[in-house]
């Protein structure tokens, strides 16, 4: 299992071959293995094979053409839904139509999405992660027919690597994320030794003369992740969960 996290890697583009049940149930099965809160498990999954319903998420996630091209796209979602329909059935009112509520189902969500990730690397399969989902979360449910009180968190697409042999995305090392004891500030010092070694890669260098900037920064705070973006697109996620996650 070791060797298989540490080998990670984005996978955007898929061979035609199919994922057979067998290891769909597998997937799905570790993401229920997943640690949650009071085991409640408040998250759904929503596995999309249909080309028809592909063809219409694409578009809500920036058009990424892996979407279509996928044998799975799995929608991991916040749901309190099933919970509160099961706490009103045995004659209690829910009580988690609240932002404590969204955080909590949020984070079991991701913890599920990475077991299923992990296990379907295992499998042979390459994953890729979408962060757009929660740009464009009120249309992906209408897409999916989300009900209220479940909240679309992140997508994953899997299927067969076309290139196996992909090389392994740049990561910070482990130093510069990891305190001892209590949390230590970085000084201008540490933040260029931790990052010096990843601006000075060949593709980097490329990627910042392509968009005709000074440096990777300056890509992602003009170009990427702009505030603009980022302002807009947190009051549009922020007013449909309240919107979702206020029960009749």
């Amino acid at each position: 299992m070791k060797s298989i996290i540490h080998s990670h890697k984005s996978v955007r583009q898929y061979s035609v071959r199919t994922v057979d049940e067998a290891t769909i149930v597998k997937i799905v099965n570790a993401a229920v293995r997943g640690s949650n809160t009071g085991n409640m498990q408040l998250y759904s999954i929503v596995l999309t094979t249909q080309p028809k319903i592909k063809q219409q998420l694409m578009p809500l996630h920036f058009n990424q053409p892996m979407v279509e091209h996928a044998p799975l796209v799995m929608t991991f979602c916040a749901d309190i839904n099933r919970f509160s329909h099961w706490c009103k059935l045995r004659g209690t009112e829910p009580c988690y139509d609240n932002f404590l509520w969204f955080s909590t189902a949020l984070t079991d969500t991701v913890i599920a999405a990475e077991n299923a990730a992990v296990e379907a690397e295992f499998a042979g399969l390459g994953i890729c992660f979408l962060g757009t989902t929660m740009y464009n979360a009120e249309e992906i449910a209408n897409v999916l027919n989300l009900p209220k009180g479940v909240v679309p968190v992140i997508t994953m697409t899997a299927g067969y690597p076309e290139d196996p042999e992909l090389p392994l995305t740049e990561r910070l090392p482990y130093q510069a994320v990891l305190h001892f004891e209590t949390y230590k500030d970085y000084t201008d010092s540490d933040i260029n030794k931790y990052y010096n070694e990843f601006e000075n890669l060949d593709k980097i260098k490329d990627i910042v003369k392509q968009n005709k900037l000074n440096n990777l920064a300056e890509v992602f705070t003009q170009k990427r992740y702009t505030k603009t973006d980022g302002d807009l697109f947190s009051k549009k996620y922020l007013d449909y969960v309240k919107k979702s996650f206020t029960m009749d």
